[in-house]
């Protein structure tokens, strides 16, 4: 098992969607709540997210975020105040190479997750956040995951354990 340290710079949660469904229409105007930890359920999200108890199985039960991918958007769109909580990702996390977790399974904080597919910018994110975000985030978008443990995760310095393929 690969262990590095890492650190989670932010868990974010909304109770609604402002974007999906929204399709043709305005964003919708929900809340993103900041917080320094947060409760994971397995199979079904993070507590008083959106996204919480969506669907059995659904591949983006939480979204994470590279710091060194907002810390580029900063610079690149000239957003030095801009708030992580745009992007609308859950976890904000530095030190791991987050299309490296696709298909693994990774233990983060004693919670277990399984990257399950890079969570894609839409065209809302020229929106949310800047003209030409969406085009900027093709590969560097964040990551779905499935939740496969309960735990409570923290903001901080944490280790991140990559299981060995044959686990």
């Amino acid at each position: 098992m690969a262990t590095i340290s890492v650190r989670i710079h932010g868990i974010y949660i909304s109770s609604g969607h402002d974007f999906k469904g929204h399709h043709g229409g305005p964003r919708g105007n929900h809340p993103v709540n900041s917080l320094e930890e947060a409760s994971l359920k397995t199979g079904q999200g993070i507590e008083g997210d959106r996204y919480f108890g969506h669907a059995e199985n659904f591949k983006g039960q939480a979204t994470f975020f590279d710091w060194s991918v907002f810390q580029q958007v900063r610079e690149r769109f000239d957003l030095p105040q801009m708030n992580p909580a745009n992007f609308r990702r859950n976890i904000l996390i530095q030190g791991v190479h987050l299309n490296s977790l696709i298909g693994k399974r990774f233990e983060l904080s004693g919670i277990l997750f399984e990257g399950s597919e890079e969570c894609s910018p839409c065209y809302w994110m020229d929106e949310a956040v800047a003209p030409g975000l969406e085009d900027f985030l093709v590969h560097r978008g964040g990551l779905r995951v499935r939740i496969l443990s309960d735990g409570i995760l923290r903001t901080g310095l944490t280790k991140l354990r990559v299981q060995d393929s044959e686990n």
